[in-house]
C-alpha cells in the first residue's frame, strides 16, 4: 500500500445463490491508492465495488472507514428514469454535488446537462453520471467500466483529470491503456479470492502468468480432476496471451503491406499494382461524399478494401463514424461517389445489442436453437465444446441468459454472431462489457477470421492489437487513412494539447477547487500570486504531464520485467537495479505530480 488506510474491509464475504461469490477477502484502500480490479467476467467484480461503497450488505467481514472519508462510487448503467434532464438526475440526493462544481466538470468533459433524459445517448447518460461522481468531492472514487460509451476526447480528459486527482480510486475497466497510465497496484478477483501486487497493470500479464505457473506446479501432488481444471484456465489465459503475441507480429507484416499500397503519408487512394488487387478487392469507395444538411459528415473519401484486411474506425462521437460504416456496408448511398461491394460480400453486424438476447432462454437456445450441435461456420461442433472456445464453463449450457452478467451475455452474442458463416464482420464498440480475457479471445478470433473487419471502437489498446488500417474522422468531413492502429493514427495527428491548457475550461479535479484560497499540498496558503505564471513555472506546468506519463510507462514495463519468477536466480544484479529504479521512478513522479497540482492550482486562481 502506498499510504495508511483510510477504508478496509476484513474477511468479507458475500453469498450468492447457493454459495459464495466471494469470501474472506482482506481490501485495504490507502489515501492516494490507483487500484485496478481485475476479474473475469461473473466473478464479481461490481458487486465487490457495491460493498466497498457500502450500497449492499454483505454476509460476513468487518468495515472500518476513516471519519469524514467520502465514498462515491460511479455504476455501469444509472438508473435516469425518474429524472426529467440530465442535470435533475445529476443534482439530486443528499450528497448532491454544488451547481457550479458540476458545471465545471460537465464543461470539461463535453455535456449538456439540460439534455432531456429521456431522449439522451448512451454517451450522454455515462458522461452526466461521471460529472455527478467527479463533482462530488470524492476521498474515494469508485469506478465501474468509467470508459463504456465514451469517444477518444472525453476519455483523454476523464485520463487527465484522474491524474491530478489527489483521492484515491479503484477502477474495473477492459481499457488497457486507461489502467497503464493510471494505475500502481493490481487487485486480482479470481475464484472467490483477492490477491494484491503493488504493480500498475503494466506487470497484471506477467504477474498472473507466474500465479498460474505456481499452482500448476502445486497440482502435480493432486487429483486428475483439479489438473485438467487448471490446464483449462492456463490454455485460456497464459497460453493464449502467448499465442497473440505471435499474431501481433503477424500483424505487423500485414501493416507494412497495407503502408507500402497506401502509399505516402496522406495519400488516400490506393495503387492498383496487379490484377489480384483487383479480385482482393471487397469494398471500393471513390471520392465518396456524405452530408446531412449543408455539413459534410464525409468528404472525398477514396479506399480499396481488400478480403482480409481489419479497418478500424475511430473518431469523436458525432464525427460520422457510424455513417461511415454504413456507407461501406451499402446500408446508405453517398450524394457523391461512388461505392461498389463484392457480389459475394455476406456480412455479420454484431454491434452489443444485449437486448436481442431474451433473458427468459436458455444458453442452449441462443446457440444451437435449444440442441447440442452448434453450426460453426459450416462445420458442426458441440455446444458445451463451443462455449470453452469463448470461456464459458460447460454447465452453463442450461442456464437462463437473464442470469448471466452483463459481460457474459455481451461475450454470449460474440459466440452466436461468430458461428455464423460470412466474409465481412461489422464490431460496433465490440469491446464494451468484456473482461480482460475476453478480449484477448476476440483478438484471437479476428486475426484468424477469413474474412474482412470493420471495426469501430474507443478502445485504444484493442485497436492496436487488430487493426492493419484506421480510418479517423476528425468531424469536418476529412478520413485519415494510416496503415497501422490508433497509436499510429495518433502520430500523425497534431500533438494533443496538455491538460494544463484546458484548466480554464472547466478542466478541474476536486481537490484543486475545493473553494477558498488556493493551497499547496501541506494546507498552506500558497504564496501572493504574480500576475503570470514565471517562465519556469509555465514550461513545467507544459511539459510535466508528459514526464509523469513517461514515467508510468517507464515504471509499467520495468514492472514486467520483474515479475519473472526466475529473474532473481537468473540474474540478481538485474533483479536489484529494476527494483532501485522502480522506486526511484516512482518518488520523481509522485514529486511531478504533486509539483504540477501547485501549478495548476497556481494558474487557477490567476485565471480566477
Amino acid at each position: 500500500m502506498s499510504a495508511a488506510p483510510v477504508l478496509a474491509w476484513e474477511e468479507l464475504g458475500l453469498i450468492q445463490g447457493s454459495g459464495w461469490l466471494f469470501r474472506d477477502l482482506d481490501l485495504f484502500i490507502g489515501a492516494r491508492d490507483r487500484l485496478a480490479l481485475i476479474g473475469r467476467n461473473g466473478a464479481g467484480k461490481t458487486t465487490l465495488l457495491r460493498c466497498i461503497a457500502g450500497q449492499i450488505e454483505p454476509d460476513r467481514g468487518r468495515r472500518t472507514i476513516v471519519p469524514g472519508t467520502r465514498v462515491v462510487l460511479l455504476e455501469q448503467e444509472p438508473d435516469l428514469s425518474a429524472f426529467g434532464t440530465l442535470c435533475d438526475y445529476a443534482l439530486h440526493g443528499d450528497d448532491a454535488p454544488l451547481p457550479h462544481e458540476l458545471q465545471a466538470v460537465a464543461d470539461g468533459i463535453g455535456i449538456d446537462l439540460a439534455r432531456p433524459a429521456a431522449t439522451a445517448s448512451g454517451g450522454e447518460r455515462r458522461r452526466a453520471a461521471i460529472a455527478r461522481a467527479l463533482a462530488q468531492d470524492p476521498d474515494v472514487l469508485l469506478l465501474d467500466e468509467p470508459t463504456n460509451h465514451l469517444d477518444l476526447h472525453a476519455i483523454e480528459w476523464l485520463e487527465d483529470w484522474l491524474a491530478r486527482f489527489r483521492g484515491a480510486f479503484v477502477a474495473i475497466s477492459h481499457d488497457r491503456a486507461f489502467l497503464t497510465r493510471l494505475t500502481r497496484s493490481t487487485l486480482w478477483l479470481d475464484r472467490s479470492a483477492l490477491r494484491r501486487a503493488e504493480i500498475g497493470f503494466g506487470g497484471y500479464d506477467a504477474w498472473v502468468e507466474r500465479v498460474y505457473e505456481e499452482e500448476a506446479r502445486a497440482a502435480e501432488r493432486l487429483d486428475a480432476k483439479l489438473k485438467l481444471e487448471l490446464h483449462w484456465l492456463q490454455r485460456g489465459v497464459t497460453a493464449r496471451r502467448r499465442r497473440n503475441q505471435g499474431r501481433l507480429a503477424a500483424l505487423q507484416d500485414l501493416r507494412a503491406q497495407r503502408a507500402a499500397m497506401l502509399g505516402p503519408a496522406g495519400a488516400a487512394k490506393l495503387g492498383l499494382a496487379t490484377d489480384d488487387v483487383r479480385t482482393k478487392t471487397v469494398i471500393n469507395a471513390e471520392g465518396v461524399t456524405k452530408r446531412y444538411g449543408d455539413r459534410a459528415i464525409i468528404r472525398d473519401f477514396t479506399l480499396r478494401i481488400q478480403r482480409g484486411d481489419r479497418i478500424g474506425v475511430v473518431g469523436a462521437n458525432g464525427a460520422g463514424k457510424t455513417t461511415l460504416l454504413r456507407l461501406l456496408t451499402g446500408e446508405i448511398e453517398p450524394d457523391e461517389g461512388r461505392i461498389t461491394l463484392a457480389k459475394t460480400l455476406n456480412g455479420v453486424v454484431i454491434d452489443q445489442q444485449r437486448k436481442l438476447l431474451s433473458p427468459e432462454k436458455r444458453v442452449r437456445d441462443i446457440l444451437a436453437d435449444g440442441g447440442d450441435w452448434v453450426e460453426v461456420r459450416g462445420s458442426k461442433k458441440h455446444v458445451q465444446g463451443y462455449l470453452k472456445d469463448f470461456l464459458f464453463d460447460a454447465s452453463l449450457v442450461d442456464a437462463r441468459v437473464g442470469t448471466l452478467s452483463g459481460g457474459e451475455r455481451s461475450r454470449l452474442l460474440l459466440a452466436r454472431e461468430f458461428a455464423r458463416a460470412s466474409n465481412l464482420l461489422v464490431l460496433d464498440e465490440p469491446t464494451n462489457d468484456l473482461d480482460l480475457e475476453t478480449l484477448d479471445l476476440l483478438q484471437e478470433v479476428i486475426a484468424d477470421y477469413d474474412g474482412t473487419v470493420l471495426i469501430v471502437s474507443h478502445d485504444r489498446d484493442f485497436l492496436d492489437r487488430t487493426v492493419t488500417v484506421t480510418l479517423g474522422l476528425d468531424g469536418s468531413g476529412n478520413v485519415d487513412i494510416v496503415a497501422g492502429g490508433y497509436a499510429d493514427w495518433v502520430a500523425k495527428r497534431r500533438p494533443r494539447s496538455s491538460p494544463a491548457r484546458s484548466a480554464g475550461n472547466g478542466d478541474r479535479s476536486p481537490r484543486a477547487n475545493s473553494g477558498g484560497a488556493a493551497r499547496n499540498s501541506g494546507g498552506a496558503p500558497l504564496a501572493p500570486q504574480r500576475a503570470k505564471l514565471s517562465y519556469k513555472d509555465q514550461r513545467d506546468l507544459d511539459l510535466l504531464p508528459a514526464r509523469v506519463d513517461e514515467l508510468g510507462r517507464l515504471i509499467a514495463r520495468e514492472e514486467a520485467a520483474l515479475a519473472d519468477p526466475n529473474l532473481y536466480a537468473r540474474d540478481p544484479a538485474r533483479f536489484d537495479r529494476l527494483m532501485k529504479s522502480i522506486a526511484a521512478a516512482r518518488a520523481e513522479r509522485d514529486a511531478a505530480e504533486e509539483r504540477w497540482l501547485q501549478l495548476a492550482e497556481q494558474a487557477e486562481a490567476l485565471a480566477g
